[in-house]
C-alpha cells in the first residue's frame, strides 16, 4: 500500500517499547503533552499503526488488529498514570514553595441586600395586602388630560401651580407629577366593580434638588371605591397602617387640607416620641409629624372614572416612601437615596 509501511507484529512491539521508554523520561506536563501528540495525534505513530490494519493481509489482519489495540490501550493507560503522577508532583511542589493551609475556610462572600427604599416599599405592600389591597401600576409618561384635567384641574386652574411639571416636546404629553392619574386608569378598567388598590411608582417634578426635594421620587397612592364608603373607613385604614408601620403606640391626627381631586381633604400626622433626640428637628417643636395626604374622592373624579357619585363613593391617600424612610431612620438628606454611596446603603 503506497505511503504506508507494512506493519508487522515486531513493528508493534518495537513501537510499544520505544514509546514506553520515552514516556519514562517525561518529567513534566508539557513533555507529556508532546509525547501524547507524537503517538496519539492526528499523525501519531499509534494512529498510523491502526490505520495500517487495512493494508495487512487478510489472514494476518485479525491478529495484527488485536495486538495494535492492545498496544494502544497499554500506552494510553501508561500515559494517564504518568500524567496523574506529574500533576500530583507539581501540586506538591507548589504547596511546598507557597505554604497554604488548605483547611482554612474560604473568604466570605459579601451579602447583598435590598435598597432601604425598596425595603420600605415592601413593608407598605405587605401592610396593605393584609387589608385586601392589590398593587396596580400605571405609566410614568402621561397625558395632561390624565394628570390634571380628569383630576378636577382644567387648563389654567390655579391648583396646577402645586406641581412643577416636566413637559415633553409632544404637546399634551408630560412626565407624571404624581401617581393620582392611576385613579382614572384603574376606575375605567374595573368599573363598575368595587376597587381597593395601591398605586406605587416614580413621579417627576421640576424642583430644586435640596436635602428635602428631588426631581424624581417614589410615591404610593391608595384608592378605595365602593358603595357606602365613608370618611370613617378612610380614618380606620390610615390609622391601622400608621400603627403597623410606626408602632402600635402611635397617635394619629387628621387635619383639614386641600387637594383638587378629593373633597373633603385631610393631612395625616402621627405623634413623635419626645425622647427622640431628633424630635424637635423633625416635628419643628410641635410633637406631630406629617406622613401623608388623603381625602374622599371628588365627585368629578368619580364621574370621570365611570362611577356615579350618587351611588358610589371612595377615598384616596398618597405618601412618599422616601419621606417615610427618612422619618423612620432619621435620614436628613433625601439625595442619599440616589447617591449609591455604599457607606450609606450598608447601614440598612
Amino acid at each position: 500500500m503506497v505511503g504506508l509501511a507494512r506493519k508487522t507484529m515486531s513493528d508493534l512491539a518495537s513501537l510499544e517499547q520505544r514509546a514506553l521508554a520515552e514516556l519514562a523520561v517525561c518529567a513534566d506536563e508539557p513533555a507529556l503533552r508532546a509525547w501524547n501528540t507524537k503517538y496519539f495525534g492526528d499523525k501519531g505513530e499509534v494512529v498510523a499503526a491502526l490505520k495500517a490494519i487495512g493494508a495487512i493481509p487478510k489472514e494476518e489482519r485479525k491478529t495484527y488488529g488485536q495486538e495494535a489495540n492492545r498496544v494502544k490501550e497499554a500506552l494510553t493507560k501508561a500515559f494517564e498514570g504518568t500524567l496523574a503522577g506529574a500533576k500530583e508532583r507539581a501540586l506538591n511542589a507548589s504547596l511546598t514553595a507557597n505554604p497554604l493551609d488548605v483547611t482554612l475556610p474560604g473568604r466570605p462572600v459579601q451579602r447583598g441586600r435590598l435598597h432601604i427604599a425598596t425595603q420600605i416599599m415592601r413593608q407598605i405592600y405587605s401592610i396593605f395586602a393584609d387589608m385586601g389591597f392589590q398593587v396596580y401600576r400605571t405609566r410614568e409618561v402621561e397625558s395632561d388630560e390624565m394628570n390634571f384635567e380628569l383630576l378636577n384641574m382644567p387648563p389654567h386652574h390655579p391648583a396646577r401651580d402645586m406641581w412643577d411639571t416636566f413637559h415633553t416636546t409632544t404637546p399634551g404629553v408630560i412626565l407624571r407629577t404624581h401617581t393620582s392619574p392611576g385613579q382614572i386608569h384603574v376606575m375605567r378598567e374595573f368599573h363598575p366593580n368595587p376597587i381597593r388598590v395601591i398605586l406605587p411608582g416614580m413621579c417627576y417634578r421640576y424642583e430644586a434638588i435640596t436635602t428635602r426635594s428631588e426631581i424624581q421620587f417614589q410615591q404610593v397612592e391608595g384608592l378605595v371605591i365602593g358603595q357606602h364608603v365613608t370618611m370613617a373607613d378612610l380614618k380606620g385604614t390610615i390609622t391601622a397602617f400608621a400603627r403597623r408601620l410606626f408602632g402600635q403606640e402611635r397617635q394619629v391626627r387628621f387635619r383639614s387640607s386641600y387637594f383638587p381631586f378629593t373633597e373633603p381633604s385631610i393631612e395625616v400626622d402621627i405623634d413623635w416620641p419626645r425622647d427622640d433626640p431628633n424630635a424637635d428637628r423633625l416635628t419643628k417643636g410641635t410633637g406631630w409629624l406629617e406622613i401623608m395626604g388623603a381625602g374622599m374622592v371628588h365627585p368629578v373624579v368619580l364621574r370621570n372614572g365611570g362611577y356615579d357619585p350618587a351611588e358610589y363613593s371612595g377615598f384616596a391617600f398618597g405618601m412618599g416612601p422616601q419621606r417615610i424612610t427618612m422619618l423612620k431612620h432619621a435620614i436628613d438628606d433625601i439625595r442619599q437615596f440616589w447617591g449609591n454611596d455604599l457607606r450609606f446603603l450598608r447601614q440598612f
